[in-house]
């Protein structure tokens, strides 16, 4: 059985970082900022829904057209500009698939600095183009026609260790 201050403390962590990505989420790096975020805050703010303004935002940011992204997502346009219009909040389901968009861009930018000096490269639009190339290791398919569900996103993510690592080509 959890502990009740323990219990808390996590809800209480939780409320601070959701007030904190909140007050960001007009400046465009709330999902950025939710990313890097503790597993708990990432909970936190999939179960409370991300806005959706941010996939305009994140569009922009990788240089791909909205309606790819969405695509891309499985996220339908039309419920996807209703949200926005109405300045509402994603599904848990669309935030999770949002939120591990970043997650990737998160690890590529790490695998760069670890790998030398990231000094002028976009990992976002690294991202982008990565992800519309048809790979070998997915059949021919590109990594993006598998983004639109939690398991494709983390068979993305391991193709992307295991590119670092030299084990892919």
């Amino acid at each position: 059985m959890s502990n009740p201050k323990t219990a808390v403390k996590r809800a209480a962590t939780a409320r601070v970082a959701r007030a904190k990505l909140a007050g960001v989420a007009a400046s465009g790096t709330y999902v950025q900022t939710a990313a890097l975020a503790d597993p708990q805050a990432r909970i936190a703010m999939i179960r409370q829904g991300i806005p959706a303004s941010v996939i305009g935002s994140l569009s922009s940011r990788m240089g791909m057209s909205k309606e790819n992204l969405l695509s891309s997502l499985g996220l339908s346009r039309a419920t996807i500009s209703r949200k926005e219009k109405d300045a509402a909040a994603l599904s848990r389901d669309e935030s999770e698939r949002v939120l591990g968009i970043e997650t990737l861009i998160g690890m590529v930018q790490t695998m760069v600095e670890q790998s030398g000096d990231p000094t002028g490269f976009d990992p976002a639009r690294w991202l982008s183009d990565w992800l519309t190339t048809p790979l070998p290791a997915l059949a021919g398919e590109t990594p993006a026609s598998y983004m639109d569900t939690f398991e494709g996103q983390k068979l993305v993510a391991e193709l992307l260790s295991m590119s670092q690592s030299g084990a892919y080509a």
